[in-house]
């Protein structure tokens, strides 16, 4: 697969404003990690600026293990090191400034980091990338994905088969045994674009449309691993590609990645940082 002259071509006169501010909402006391791992992602995918939002308790600790050019947003904290719901107006501000949202990675299901982040997806009216503990949170509040009074949203989820059952209420087996359709149906009705994660990750639009994807191997099957996509479609997006196209280039190079990680790791020692060390070698290949 050939990525689009957009991603591949900058002008001499570009500027880091020109390929998107990405706020990623991630972390928590037990999953600092996760948050990391999408805020790397999301720079070696091509995003002008990261900043990432993340519990004030944590941000020292978060400070030493984070890639340099990755800025932190301290925000109110639960007691437990959570995101509390107290920290939305902060968050509703900053986003004035950014481009798009990723929230969910290692978040937490703690019931105030859950109210805070169907605050987000309701009230705030930017491109989101929602993932993990977002999705979560999304689970009996779908009502959240439907347009606002500024007309429809940019809104991408990316559940694995468990995530996705959960979200409908039915068994992961059912949700299996009919990806394509189920797939197809559930962005048409919530007028998003879902990646339905798994073995042949798919990619379906609110139109019907659907991406196949056949790159990566059971390596991926890892910690951390969905954490680098959600990052790669959020820099995608604020690159200035459709959802579809930022979905769909993002799953095929995340899965080539992790296919030339392995080759070297082998898919039994693949973790997800060896796939963010291969994205650049996986974007020459399709240049």
């Amino acid at each position: 697969m050939r990525l689009p002259a957009r991603l591949l071509h900058r002008r001499p006169s570009a500027h880091k404003g020109d390929f998107g501010h990405i706020l990623i909402l991630a972390g928590s006391a037990r999953l600092t990690g996760a948050a990391v791992l999408c805020s790397e992602a999301a720079m070696r995918a091509g995003a002008g600026l990261v900043t990432l939002g993340i519990p004030a308790s944590l941000n020292t600790a978060i400070i030493k293990i984070k890639p340099k050019e990755v800025m932190t947003f301290p925000l109110t904290a639960t007691k437990t090191g959570a995101l509390s719901s107290k920290a939305h107006k902060k968050i509703k501000d900053f986003s004035r400034n950014v481009d798009v949202l990723a929230i969910g990675p290692g978040l937490g299901h703690e019931g105030s980091t859950q109210k805070l982040i169907r605050t987000v997806i309701a009230k705030i009216n930017k491109p989101m990338v929602i993932d993990a503990d977002g999705l979560n949170a999304l689970s009996g509040h779908l009502n959240l994905l439907r347009a606002t009074s500024q007309g429809l949203r940019t809104i991408i989820l990316t559940p694995h088969p468990g995530e996705m059952a959960c979200l409908l209420g039915v068994s992961v087996k059912k949700v299996q045994s009919g990806r394509k359709e189920l797939a197809r149906k559930f962005a048409r009705e919530h007028k998003i674009i879902l990646v339905l994660k798994g073995h042949h990750t798919i990619v379906a639009d609110k139109k019907g449309e659907l991406y196949i994807n056949k790159t990566g191997n059971p390596g991926m099957a890892t910690a951390g691993s969905g954490d680098v996509l959600s990052g790669m479609i959020a820099a995608f997006l604020g690159q200035g590609l459709n959802a579809f196209e930022a979905a769909k280039y993002a799953v095929y190079l995340h899965g080539l990645a992790g296919d030339i990680a392995a080759r070297d790791k082998t898919q039994i020692s693949l973790i997800a940082s060896d796939i963010i060390d291969r994205i650049p070698e996986a974007i020459k290949r399709c240049s």
